[in-house]
């Protein structure tokens, strides 16, 4: 009451006194009084501003649009034709002509409507009796029977900026793997599927890995180097890799002990063969005999590889020999569409590729690297929207550059690349945080 008693006199002061100042008056009780915030003040304050510079959002760009974005897919029928193909050999064989049903010329118009209801209730029980059986032998284009498939299993290993992930990419025929000039660019295990004919073979991008003086490998603070050591003996053919070229200008003890390591310890139920990666820089080629010859009294290494993964020289044999080893298994990847987990992976390491050419030193390492959203639209696109948290406040204003500059270099490249691998619209959003 006493409140109340106070207002009712500070309003009628304020009439009295200041006829001329009463909407000052009024607005000075109601910051006092009233329990609603006012319209005129807001109650945050974005401290980047309205548009901040650590966004990218790729719909604030003119990102020209690949040629299957802008076409609309139409939607095809969901029954298979090779149903529908059966059923008219069973029911309407003298009918038809050049694999279309013809439709007699009936004499009565009465009769004609009599025997097509007939019909498409015959051709509807018919498809529903054939859908429900148990596959036959008649397969569409590309499928091969289960008791048919061939798989193998493939775990390609060696010290960091070897070129691993450049040889999945190259023999997978899409990006899969981020493929940097810096060291330890694969931070986890990356999947890359080749299907040809009935083999099916599975290829796993590891993170570098090396070995110290004592034989044993390096404990990496990181778990991801950990899962690489004890996934080794996991796969069905093993690939040692290593770059050559550095072999021959600057050997390092730690990658020779590496390969005789791998080399010594025999494994009866996983072959091994060693890849002599980047061929093709040098310039010498009777150098690689000297290399083959140094490592060639070593019992686990089944076959020897000179091979560039970049540009291709020698992949071709190395496929066929793997495509080779292959051994009757059921498929464990579907050969004809992307799956979603791929997908999402597919795009985390191409911002991560694109963050390692554009950010130098210890930044890119210690930068956390989310997935948050991810849509499909009712338009056919994807939305992603991805953020990238830095520990220290110096990397993030290297991160985000001048006026958003860099991030926002990043994230255009990055979209370009998605569209072309996913032949669709996306919608890309990057977001630098602090941690």
């Amino acid at each position: 009451m006493k409140a109340f008693r106070s207002l009712r006199i500070l309003i009628s002061i304020s009439r009295t006194t200041a006829p001329r100042k009463t909407h000052q008056a009024q607005n000075f009780l109601r910051r006092f009084y009233s329990a609603q915030p006012n319209v005129d003040e807001p109650t945050s304050v974005n401290e980047d501003g309205p548009i901040s510079d650590s966004v990218f959002d790729s719909s604030q760009y003119s990102i020209e649009d690949s040629p299957g974005d802008s076409v609309k897919k139409q939607k095809q029928a969901t029954w298979d034709k090779g149903y529908r193909d059966r059923v008219n050999k069973l029911f309407f064989e003298n009918e038809i002509e050049k694999g279309k049903v013809r439709i007699q010329e009936e004499e009565s118009s009465e009769d004609e409507d009599e025997d097509s209801i007939d019909r498409s209730r015959i051709l509807a029980k018919t498809l529903l009796e054939a859908a429900l059986e148990s596959p036959d032998e008649e397969l569409g284009e590309g499928e091969v029977r289960e008791e048919d498939q061939k798989s193998l299993n493939v775990g390609i290993i060696g010290p960091p900026n070897a070129g691993k992930s450049s040889l999945t990419n190259f023999m997978v025929g899409s990006k899969v793997a981020a493929a940097s000039r810096k060291t330890n660019t694969t931070t986890h295990e990356v999947l890359g599927v080749l299907t040809k004919g009935d083999t099916q073979v599975c290829f796993f991008d590891t993170p570098g890995l090396m070995l110290k003086k004592s034989g044993y490998g390096y404990k990496d603070i990181k778990a991801r180097v950990q899962n690489a050591w004890t996934s080794v003996d996991l796969f069905d053919v093993l690939i040692v890799m290593f770059d050559v070229h550095r072999h021959l200008m600057s050997p390092d003890s730690r990658v020779v002990r590496l390969i005789k390591y791998m080399g010594e310890e025999e494994n009866p139920k996983q072959k091994r063969i060693l890849c002599m990666n980047k061929v093709d820089l040098v310039e010498k080629k009777k150098d690689l005999l000297k290399v083959a010859e140094e490592f060639q009294n070593l019992p686990s290494y089944e076959r020897y590889f000179m091979i560039s993964g970049l540009k291709g020289s020698g992949v071709k044999d190395l496929t066929q020999y793997l495509m080779d080893q292959a051994v009757k298994k059921p498929w464990e990847e579907d050969a004809f569409t992307m799956s979603e987990e791929v997908m999402k992976n597919i795009s985390l390491e191409v911002v991560r590729e694109r963050l390692l050419d554009h950010v130098h030193q210890e930044v890119p390492y210690g930068v956390e690297h989310r997935l948050v959203d991810w849509k499909e639209l009712r338009d056919g696109s994807l939305r992603i929207e991805q953020h990238l948290i830095t520990p220290k406040p110096s990397q993030r204003k290297i991160l985000v550059g001048k006026g958003g500059c860099k991030i926002g270099r990043i994230g255009v490249e990055a979209n370009e690349e998605l569209r072309r691998i996913m032949n669709r619209k996306v919608h890309l959003i990057l977001q630098v945080k602090l941690k």
